[in-house]
């Protein structure tokens, strides 16, 4: 993997020594698990309250380029002190393939932090159907009165006043002509160039290249059907095509497809990357594949100090079964009401532990206020110079600071009752195992880590009290107590989750 490292010290009490020994041991633990570091942000004297910090920011943005998979920091509070902007900036990062792991502290996330954070993404993703479900009826009853649903036009077709469509005297004959070419023998590039060569372009101005032209001889609005989603409308479209140089085009295009080999999926997502950890010596198993004699495509999980010959023996271990095996295993965990009722109750706790600021902020605004108060009395008796107005511009930046974090607070501040929390808890119980987007869903939201021995396998969940964290050295010092029946791992060892003392 590909890695960056983010280091930051919050205030002037600290050292410059404080970023050395964060960039000494985030360095240790790239080179301990085959993470290659491509560059380092440092934000100095800054606090993680706040997303406005020069390098965060540039690191936020050097994300999108797909130049890296992995953040690593030193702990997870140098990435964000705020669970809001931690929420929105994994967010942010994880559609763009890249995951903030800590270099000390061996799980992922704070436990309340993520089913908090699923749970806001759950709550947007609702919001963003429900929005889509209102704009799609529209839609449909445009397509069903042959109207223009927006998009760029079909190249042959206008639009008049009330959004039906028209045949454009200019195009229309362009289209039937790129049909005959096709038709008559010539390949898609060739029919390209001699488009080009009629110094005929798209509406945008570009060349019209094989992959429009595929799309042009595909568009079944040619044809007068209007398509939107499940819904077909028969001549609804005006026609530039004759159904049979139509039928005569698909029926080349679908003897000129390739094989499908050429469209090869390429299957890299491993589910349990950054959470799957050797029992041994602690490090992460990176996902690898691999071809046997016959042409058939292995994948598995391999320690990455074993990978690097550092005095590991661990085995690598097959991808679909330690896969599986967590899935049902959790899966299992989601049938137990009693456990579903506890984690909600925690995670109601967690929002009123979480919306705890606001008394704090609203007091601070009144004190500043105040302030302010007494700095215009004073100058209304004529108390005025340098030192008075200075202090009176501090105050009144630091009234418009406050008023900011009061509104921020009063967003985040609203509260889902133990009935929503339950209610939302209950959709994984429907879950499909098989899917793949559910099975991630899963994992990401209960597996914390999981730890590969020579005789068990060990969960640990995000239901952790606080923001300590299990370490393996915790995990071979407890007293393991495995969820119901403990399951069998295909290759020969029982698996169980740990139940940590004063949660479950």
């Amino acid at each position: 993997m590909n890695g960056v490292i983010y280091a930051r010290y919050s205030s002037d009490n600290q050292r410059e020594e404080s970023i050395e020994g964060q960039l000494r041991d985030c360095k240790a633990f790239a080179e301990k698990n085959g993470i290659d570091i491509l560059n380092t942000y440092i934000d100095r004297a800054l606090t993680a309250k706040s997303d406005n910090r020069p390098d965060f920011q540039k690191m936020i943005k050097d994300a999108e380029k797909d130049l890296f998979e992995v953040i690593i920091v030193w702990k997870l509070d140098r990435f964000a002190r705020n669970r809001y902007d931690s929420a929105i900036y994994k967010g942010m990062l994880k559609k763009q393939g890249v995951k903030v792991v800590s270099a000390t502290e061996p799980i992922s996330d704070d436990s309340t932090g993520i089913l908090l954070e699923a749970m806001l993404e759950g709550y947007a993703e609702f919001y963003s159907a429900e929005l889509s479900e209102k704009v799609c009826r529209g839609m449909t009853d445009n397509a069903l009165k042959g109207k223009y649903n927006g998009g760029i036009l079909p190249l042959g077709y206008a639009v008049d006043e009330d959004g039906h469509f028209l045949v454009e005297e200019t195009t229309a004959p362009v289209v039937l002509d790129i049909f005959q070419l096709y038709n008559s023998g010539l390949t898609l590039k060739e029919v390209s160039a001699e488009i080009e060569k009629r110094g005929i372009r798209a509406r945008c101005e570009k060349v019209i290249g094989p992959s429009s032209i595929t799309k042009i001889l595909r568009n079944r609005r040619y044809i007068g059907e209007y398509r939107f989603k499940e819904t077909v409308v028969q001549g609804a479209v005006p026609q530039i095509v004759p159904n049979s140089l139509f039928d005569a085009v698909q029926k080349r295009l679908d003897g000129n497809m390739r094989a499908p080999a050429r469209f090869k999926a390429k299957d890299d997502m491993y589910l349990l990357s950054t959470k799957l950890f050797c029992g041994s010596c602690g490090a992460y198993m990176i996902g690898e594949s691999g071809k046997g004699k016959g042409g058939k495509v292995f994948r598995y999980y391999k320690c990455a100090s074993a990978k690097k010959n550092k005095g590991c023996m661990r085995k690598a271990i097959s991808k679909k079964d330690i896969e599986d095996t967590v899935i049902t295993f959790v899966r299992e965990l989601t049938f137990d009401s009693e456990i579903m009722d506890k984690i909600a109750d925690m995670i109601y706790a967690a929002q009123k532990q979480e919306h705890s600021e606001m008394p704090l902020l609203k007091k601070r605004l009144a004190d500043t206020q105040k302030a302010i108060d007494n700095m215009l009395n004073a100058i209304q008796q004529g108390i005025f110079n340098e030192l008075t107005k200075e202090r009176l511009d501090t105050l009144n930046d630091t009234k418009n600071e406050i008023e900011v974090d009061i509104a921020k607070a009063a967003i985040a501040e609203t509260m889902l009752t133990k009935e929503q929390i339950r209610f939302w808890l209950s959709r994984f119980k429907n879950l499909d195992t098989s899917n793949e987007k559910h099975r991630r869903m899963l994992v990401d939201t209960f597996v914390n880590a999981v730890y590969i021995f020579d005789d068990k396998t060990v969960l640990t969940f995000n239901w952790k009290d606080g923001t300590e964290t299990v370490t393996l050295r915790e995990i071979e010092c407890s007293d393991l107590e495995a969820y119901a029946s403990p399951l069998t791992l295909p290759f020969g060892c029982s698996i169980a989750g740990l139940f940590l003392s004063g949660i479950l």
